[in-house]
């Protein structure tokens, strides 16, 4: 997530209201994800054993609970929690806005797209040329869709990542401050959601067909005219690359990368990351004709064990 305009480290660190390590001008452009960060993004850690990733990354502002060396070229910002500092950032520069209107006034929508009746369209939203958006769709703030996209009726764009921190006294929700991007010629079947990213994108590349009833996690990117079945669940931060079929009910962990032109049957189980141009099968995953191999192993052990008495 970029901000409006460059801010200084102080100015950063009087938001939260920490101390702060470096030039008093260190220039700040945004705050991401450790997965997703640039130089001038701040990026949050508050576990030692992942200090030296945030402090080795491309970030170049780093939003620490322990005062440490500063690298070159470096900025730290000293925080008591900075799980709960990253969230007054993602508030201040990005607050919720309330709509009372179906339509957004800030909505942008191009011609010849129409919008069927009960659906919400939020504020700052751009919607390209002849798409169809079903009843009862809710597009959230900041989502953007590209031209000929069909989405069915039911469909949430844009709803908060199930991303928590455990605290003694329940659980903290890290503020999602990021976006839905949609390709051109997409097709988004009834009663799917699509979670916002953190402070990045989750985006469905261009020609990439969805079936109903399927869940996308926050900042996952899904590649160009992939196919994906009813009931699939993917987790967050997941990449899978372009022509990439997942049959019904597959499901998936978190940050693992589906290759190019892999084939998922179906109610398989992605516990890991998997080569493209092959098919798989099972949990956990393995190539499709191994798995079968060993079902059909598997049958065979009450005649193995009968030739044994």
């Amino acid at each position: 997530m970029k901000f409006p305009k460059i801010q200084t480290l102080q100015e950063i660190a009087s938001i939260i209201g920490c101390e702060f390590v470096g030039d008093a001008h260190f220039p700040v452009l945004g705050m991401n994800e450790i997965h997703v960060v640039e130089p001038g993004d701040i990026v949050f850690v508050d576990h030692p054993k992942y200090y030296d990733k945030a402090l080795q990354s491309a970030a170049t502002i780093v939003l620490i609970n322990k005062n440490v060396d500063c690298p070159d070229g470096k900025a730290l910002l000293i925080s008591d929690d900075p799980f709960r500092d990253f969230n007054v950032l993602t508030k201040f520069f990005k607050p919720f806005q309330a709509s009372n209107t179906s339509i957004s006034a800030s909505a942008k929508i191009g011609e010849g797209t129409v919008i069927q009746p009960n659906s919400f369209v939020g504020n700052h939203v751009e919607i390209g040329k002849n798409c169809l958006i079903h009843s009862n769709v809710s597009i959230y703030d900041y989502t953007i869709i590209g031209d000929n996209v069909i989405i069915h009726a039911g469909t949430i764009l844009g709803a908060d990542a199930f991303y928590y921190k455990k605290r003694e006294e329940g659980f903290d929700q890290l503020i999602s401050g990021g976006r839905v991007v949609i390709g051109n010629n997409v097709g988004i079947g009834a009663l799917c959601t699509i979670d916002k990213g953190v402070t990045g994108d989750t985006t469905i590349g261009e020609g990439t067909k969805i079936d109903n009833q399927v869940h996308v996690g926050h900042d996952t990117v899904i590649g160009k005219k992939c196919l994906i079945a009813s009931q699939t669940g993917i987790a967050g931060c997941v990449i899978i690359k372009d022509e990439v079929t997942l049959w019904g009910q597959v499901g998936t962990t978190s940050g693992i990368t589906i290759g190019e032109k892999a084939v998922i049957l179906g109610q398989t189980g992605v516990t890991k990351s998997v080569e493209g141009g092959k098919t798989y099968f099972g949990t956990p995953i393995e190539e499709s004709r191994e798995k079968l191999k060993q079902l059909a192993n598997i049958k065979k052990i009450p005649e193995i064990l009968s030739k044994l008495k």
